[in-house]
């Protein structure tokens, strides 16, 4: 059985969250959730007013499973790495041991998925370069500053990466990550 990680954190956004989680345990895939801390987590839920081109943050539900913290990941115990969005990969990327697990990804070319603002990790990392991918419309600019060519897609695949823009791809964004899953 295949196992995979969800790196998370307070601000995580829900349904990036969730839908992740349920959709690879439905796949028969084993997942765990690594967070700052053994507890749950705070998620938001992000609503579009009609007209505007911007959303607001609300409090959303708690994630209640987090199975393990950042430090006590073992990267080589996993196939597959889940990033959602929400404002939690700017809380989490100063982390050594964020760093220390999607280095191990991109170095071991496993499948890494990452939707939202969850490219913030990688171009924090200097591991954007070269690479296609999407994300938010609210960091196109640093996804391109990060050296990747930022393509207004639902879905982007780019060798062991996937990106999605938010949580209206995430349909697209696991067939996509499951289909890399599978064949790897």
């Amino acid at each position: 059985m295949k196992k995979i990680l969800i790196l998370a954190g307070d601000a995580v956004e829900a349904q990036e969250i969730f839908y992740p989680y349920y959709r690879l345990k439905e796949e028969g895939f084993e997942v765990k959730v690594a967070g700052p801390k053994k507890e749950p987590l705070y998620t938001v839920v992000h609503d579009f007013e009609p007209g505007w081109t911007t959303y607001t943050e609300k409090p959303g539900y708690r994630f209640p499973w987090v199975d393990m913290t950042f430090k006590e990941v073992n990267p080589e115990e996993v196939d597959g790495l889940v990033i959602p969005g929400g404002r939690m990969p700017e809380y989490i990327r100063l982390d050594e041991n964020v760093e220390r697990v999607i280095k191990h990804f991109f170095e071991a070319n496993k499948p890494i998925a990452a939707i939202c603002h969850g490219p913030l990790l990688f171009i924090h990392l200097g591991l954007a370069k070269g690479r296609k991918m999407t994300s938010y419309i609210a960091i196109k600019p640093d996804v391109i500053a990060g050296g990747a060519e930022y393509l207004d897609e639902e879905v982007v695949v780019d060798g062991n990466l996937v990106t999605s823009r938010a949580w209206p791809d995430l349909p697209s964004f696991m067939k996509k990550f499951i289909e890399l899953l599978k064949e790897k």
